[in-house]
C-alpha cells in the first residue's frame, strides 16, 4: 500500500475561487503521502483575472513549480482539466518535468494499482477518448467579459451553484458515463479497478458503489460548495 491524495477544482486564479486557501492543507496532505494527484482545473484561464493568458500561464507554473518544490519526497502528478488545457501551458509541463524530478503530468489519466485518477469532463457526455481530445481542443479559454463575471457572481452569490451540479450531475449517470470512457481505453472493472478518483463535476462524492467500482470526488472550493482533499491508500500496484 502506498499513500495518496487528490487535489482538484481550485479553479486558481478565478475571483470566486477559494482554493487559494487550501494551499497549506494540500502541501501538509502531499507531506505525509507518496503520491499527490492534481486532478485538473486546478488552474481557470477562461475565468482568470490576471492581465493575460500569458500571464496566467506563468502564475500556472510558478505554481506547480512551488508546490512540486515544497514537497520534494512526494510525487507530483498533475492531470489537465478541460479549462487548464491550455496550449501554452502545455507547452511549458515538459521542461517542468525535466526541472523537477517529483513532477510529472498527463492530459486525461493516470492509472495506479487499482485506482484510476481522471478529471471528469467525460460526465458531461458518453466520451471515447477521440472525442474527449477532440472536445478539449475545441475548449473555449478566452477570458470572459465583465458581463459574463457580474452573472456568475450573482450564481455563486445565490448558491445556485452550490445546488446546480445535484441536477445536472446525478450520480448513477456520472458513474455509467465515467465507465463507458474507461471500457473504451481499456480500464474497465474487469482490468481490476476499484476505485476512480474525479473531479469536474463539483459535486462531492464519497465512495458511490456502481458496477463494483467505487467512486470520489472532493467537489470544488467555489462559493460554499462543499469541498475536500481526499485521501487514500493506493493497492494493488
Amino acid at each position: 500500500m502506498s499513500k495518496a491524495c487528490f487535489v482538484s477544482d481550485l479553479h486558481l486564479f478565478a475571483n470566486r475561487s477559494r482554493g487559494a486557501r487550501h494551499l497549506d492543507a494540500i502541501r501538509r496532505t502531499a507531506e505525509r503521502s507518496q503520491l499527490c494527484v492534481l486532478g485538473g482545473d486546478i488552474f481557470d484561464f477562461k475565468w482568470s483575472t490576471l492581465p493575460s493568458g500569458n500571464h496566467t500561464v506563468d502564475a500556472a507554473v510558478a505554481w506547480l513549480r512551488d508546490l512540486s518544490a515544497s514537497v520534494p519526497h512526494c510525487r507530483m502528478h498533475f492531470l489537465l482539466g478541460n479549462h487548464d488545457y491550455h496550449p501554452g501551458l502545455i507547452e511549458q509541463l515538459p521542461r517542468l518535468a525535466q526541472e523537477l524530478p517529483n513532477f510529472e503530468w498527463e492530459r486525461f489519466f493516470l492509472r495506479q494499482g487499482n485506482v484510476m485518477f481522471l478529471h471528469g469532463d467525460v460526465a458531461d457526455r458518453k466520451m471515447t477518448a477521440q472525442l474527449l481530445e477532440q472536445r478539449r481542443l475545441k475548449f473555449c479559454h478566452e477570458p470572459r467579459g465583465a458581463a459574463h463575471h457580474r452573472a456568475y457572481d450573482l450564481i455563486v452569490n445565490t448558491h445556485v451553484h452550490a445546488v446546480l451540479p445535484r441536477a445536472v450531475y446525478p450520480k448513477r449517470i456520472v458513474a455509467r458515463r465515467i465507465l463507458s470512457y474507461l471500457e473504451n481505453i481499456g480500464h474497465g472493472p474487469e482490468t481490476g479497478l476499484q476505485h476512480v478518483y474525479f473531479g469536474h463535476t463539483h459535486r462531492a462524492v464519497n465512495g458511490y458503489a456502481h458496477a463494483g467500482v467505487e467512486f470520489h470526488n472532493g467537489g470544488a472550493p467555489i462559493g460554499r460548495a462543499r469541498y475536500q482533499i481526499l485521501e487514500l491508500d493506493i493497492g494493488g500496484a
